[in-house]
């Protein structure tokens, strides 16, 4: 009994396997000639991290608390920051990333009290070597604005 049972299942196995296979055959292609064309991307793409720059200072409101430092699971951030005056609030002069680590998970800019942290919209991040990967986002966010 057992073998017949075992013969109908990997039959019934095979006919939904080509099911599936032939519904896929009658798809167009989605194949995207990179990089002659560029991929359209979806409104929910959520790329690498980078500053926000407000427009009332006309730059981030980072403040260097390191709370996304403290979230990040791959300990992959590093923020530097400093006091112009005594009595005055701290500002981030370095935020280092490194991106061949990151595992992009969010919780970064989900933390950050002043919002100050979004994803990106762009995909095309190469380097020729693993350093090129370890990321300022200050001087990013300068090379944007200039």
């Amino acid at each position: 009994m057992g073998y017949w049972k075992e013969i109908v299942e990997g039959g019934w196995s095979l006919v939904e396997g080509m099911r599936v296979t032939v519904r896929r055959l009658c798809r167009p292609v989605v194949t995207v000639q990179y990089p002659r064309k560029q991929l359209n991307l979806s409104p929910a793409y959520r790329g690498h991290i980078e500053f926000k720059r407000f427009p009332d200072t006309g730059t981030h409101k980072c403040i260097a608390c390191g709370a996304c430092q403290r979230a990040c699971p791959s300990h992959v951030i590093k923020v530097q920051g400093v006091k112009a005056h005594l009595n005055s609030a701290k500002t981030a002069t370095h935020y280092f990333i490194d991106f061949s680590r990151c595992s992009l998970c969010g919780l970064c800019v989900e933390t950050c009290p002043t919002k100050t942290l979004q994803y990106s919209r762009e995909y095309e991040l190469e380097g020729e070597s693993r350093l090129d990967s370890i990321v300022d986002l200050m001087a990013r966010l300068e090379q944007r604005n200039s």
